[in-house]
C-alpha cells in the first residue's frame, strides 16, 4: 500500500473538504491517505522547501513554487463580496505608518494589503493570535482570516475589507482568490491525475453530504466553531465552486498574479491554466 500525506490548514473549510477521505467515504486503490493540519503560513513556508507532495497553499504564494508544484483545480476557496478583514479598536486612528499584524508573508491577504498599504509596519504572526494582539495594543490593526471574520470582540471595528481592496485593484468583476492546493511535479503524471480526481471526488461527496459530514465534524470536535457558524462558513469557503475551477476563477487567479508582478512581488505573470495538471494526458495515452 502506498502512503500519501496531504497537508491542509486546521480551519473548517479545509477540514470539511478533506474528511470524506479521512472517514473512508472516498479513496484510491492501493493508497492510504493521511493528513497533517498546519496554519496556512506554515504550509506556505513548507511548500517553499518542498516538504509535502500535496499541500494547501495561498494563491499569493504559487508563483514562487511554480517550478516544483502544479496547481490543483479542486479544494479551492474564493471570496465573493467577503474575505479577510482589516480590524482595529474603535478608538484607534490609523496613521500612515500604522503597525499591523498579518497572518503570513505569502498569504493572499498579505499580498493585497502590502500593495494597498506600502508604508505600514508589518508584524507576521499566527492568525489565531491577531485579534488578541489588536486588543492588547501590540499592534494598531490586524487582518483577520478564516473563521475569525465571522465573530470578533465588540470593541473592534472593520477599517477596511480586503474584498474592497481586491475590487479596487482588479476592477471589481472577479472573485477573490484565497487558497488552493498544489501537488509536487516530481510525482508520476498518471498518479498526480488520480490524486486530483480523488480530492475532487472528496469535495463533491462532502458537498453532497454536507449535513452529515458537518455533524460528524462537530461531534468529534474537529472544528473550532459552533454548528450555526460552521454552516455559514462552509457556504463562504467550501461551497459548490470549491469542487473544481472554471473559467471565471481562473481569470481571478491570473489577475492576482498580474497584480503581484506589476508591484514587484512576482518575477513573472502567469496563466494559471498552464500550471495545472494536464488531464488530457490520460485520453492521449490511451488513444
Amino acid at each position: 500500500m502506498k502512503k500519501m500525506l496531504i497537508a491542509h490548514s486546521p480551519d473548517a473549510d479545509d477540514i470539511f473538504m478533506y474528511y470524506a477521505i479521512k472517514f473512508g467515504w472516498v479513496g484510491r486503490q492501493n493508497t492510504v491517505f493521511d493528513n497533517i493540519a498546519l496554519d496556512i503560513e506554515t504550509l506556505n513556508t513548507e511548500a517553499l522547501k518542498g516538504t509535502y507532495d500535496i499541500s494547501a497553499i495561498s494563491f499569493g504564494l504559487y508563483p514562487h513554487i511554480r517550478d516544483d508544484y502544479a496547481l490543483l483545480r479542486t479544494a479551492v476557496s474564493f471570496g465573493s463580496g467577503y474575505g479577510p478583514k482589516l480590524i482595529r479598536k474603535k478608538e484607534t486612528v490609523l496613521k500612515r505608518r500604522f503597525k499591523v499584524a498579518l497572518s503570513g508573508k505569502f498569504t493572499t491577504n498579505a499580498l493585497l494589503f502590502r500593495i494597498a498599504y506600502p508604508e505600514a509596519k508589518i508584524v507576521y504572526m499566527n492568525f489565531l493570535e491577531i485579534e488578541q494582539a489588536v486588543l492588547e495594543g501590540i499592534v494598531d490593526a490586524g487582518v483577520l482570516i478564516h473563521e475569525s471574520i465571522l465573530g470578533y470582540d465588540p470593541s473592534l471595528v472593520v477599517e477596511r475589507e480586503v474584498w474592497d481592496i481586491w475590487c479596487e485593484l482588479s476592477g471589481g468583476a472577479l472573485p477573490l482568490p484565497l487558497g488552493g492546493m498544489a501537488i509536487r511535479r516530481s510525482l508520476p503524471l498518471t498518479t498526480a491525475i488520480e490524486y486530483e480526481n480523488t480530492l475532487t471526488k472528496a469535495v463533491q461527496v462532502a458537498r453532497d453530504h454536507k449535513e452529515l459530514l458537518s455533524k460528524m465534524l462537530m461531534e468529534r470536535s474537529l472544528v473550532r466553531i459552533d454548528a450555526q457558524t460552521l454552516e455559514k462558513y462552509l457556504e463562504l469557503y467550501a461551497n459548490d465552486d470549491s469542487i473544481t475551477l472554471n473559467d471565471h476563477p481562473f481569470e481571478a487567479i491570473n489577475k492576482l498574479f498580474e497584480l503581484g508582478h506589476k508591484h514587484n512581488f512576482f518575477d513573472a505573470t502567469l496563466n494559471a491554466k498552464d500550471f495545472c495538471i494536464p488531464h488530457e494526458y490520460t485520453s492521449l495515452r490511451n488513444a
